[in-house]
Order: C-alpha cells, then sequence, then structure tokens
C-alpha cells in the first residue's frame, strides 16, 4: 500500500508488483486503507508507505487503528517535512509534531523514529518480527527525485491486487 504522491513512486521504483496498491487522489486515506486490507487478510503481512503530509490528513486514523490492533499492519511513514504535492509548504511535522508519539499516544505500542541509515537495519528487524501493529517515521532529506509513475487505473490495481490475494479463480468468483 503506498500513499499518494512521492511515496508511491519510491515503490513503482522498486518494481511494480501485483501487491502494490498505490493510492491515486485519496491524501490520508493509506493508513485506513491498509487497515482495512489487514483485517481483511489477517494472515497476509501488510506494510502502508506513506508520506508525513498524508499522514497528517488522516491523524485520526491512528486511533482507528490502535483500537484494532491488527499484528499484520506495518506503517512506515517517510518524513520530509514538507507537503511534496502542493509546492513544498512546511508539514507540522517539521516544526512540533511527532507522529510516532502520536501513534503511541493513540495506543501503538510498538513505534520507531528512524533519523540516520545506521537505524534502518534495526527497523526493518523490527517491520519483519515485531508483533503487533508497528508503527515509524523515517526522516528523510527534501529534495525533488525523478519520478517513477505506477498505474493509475483503479479497478486495474483493485483487480490485480485481489488476483494476487486470492489466487485467480477465487478473484473472479468473488
Amino acid at each position: 500500500m503506498a500513499g499518494l504522491g512521492a511515496p508511491a513512486y519510491d515503490v513503482a521504483a522498486c518494481g511494480d508488483t501485483a501487491r502494490d496498491f498505490p493510492l491515486w487522489g485519496a491524501m490520508g486515506g493509506a493508513a485506513m486503507v491498509g487497515l482495512g486490507l489487514a483485517l481483511a487478510q489477517p494472515g497476509v503481512p501488510v506494510l502502508v508507505l506513506t508520506g508525513d503530509g498524508e499522514m497528517l490528513m488522516g491523524l485520526g486514523s491512528l486511533a482507528t487503528i490502535a483500537a484494532q490492533g491488527p499484528p499484520n499492519l506495518r506503517i512506515v511513514v517517510l518524513d520530509n517535512e514538507q507537503y511534496g504535492e502542493t509546492g513544498q509548504q512546511p508539514t507540522h511535522t517539521a516544526t512540533s509534531t511527532d507522529l510516532a508519539a502520536v501513534a503511541r499516544a493513540c495506543g501503538i505500542a510498538h513505534t520507531a523514529t528512524v533519523r540516520r541509515m545506521d537505524e534502518v537495519a534495526a527497523l526493518r528487524e523490527r517491520l519483519h518480527g515485531e508483533t503487533g501493529t508497528l508503527f515509524a517515521t523515517v526522516k528523510v532529506a527534501q529534495g525533488e527525485l525523478p519520478r517513477v509513475l505506477p498505474p493509475r487505473d483503479g479497478a486495474y490495481l483493485t483487480g490485480r491486487l485481489r488476483e494476487a490475494l486470492l489466487g485467480t479463480e477465487s478473484a473472479r468468483e468473488g
């Protein structure tokens, strides 16, 4: 699951797969779509990769995610402290808001903030080994990188994800 903008481009740059689901025009919705998928597919690990601006737009979702507590949900926020899609205006994470602290205050027990490259390996281990919902903020540099655009057709993306999760025959029947 990839949030609007740079997270979707980053996921596409790693190689588009059937289990990737980039959100287009749904700012603030990635974490909740991830929650729905995690609840519907409890045996499938779900990673939501989103940005600080989008997470701020959907901040209330953290309380609902904590209340549901799906053990297979991982939320990673790439925090460049800017609204990259609308002109690089500073987000509140640039001055005052600690997203990992907000997640903890909402009741998500497993949180992290990564500020240096040497902390990435430890986060990777936690993403694979932690039991319970995990929320992590990864501070990243500001800047405009080349964009690799994922597919935009919602029906296509939904169909291929369904087939990847359920198998071709089950997806056609459902």
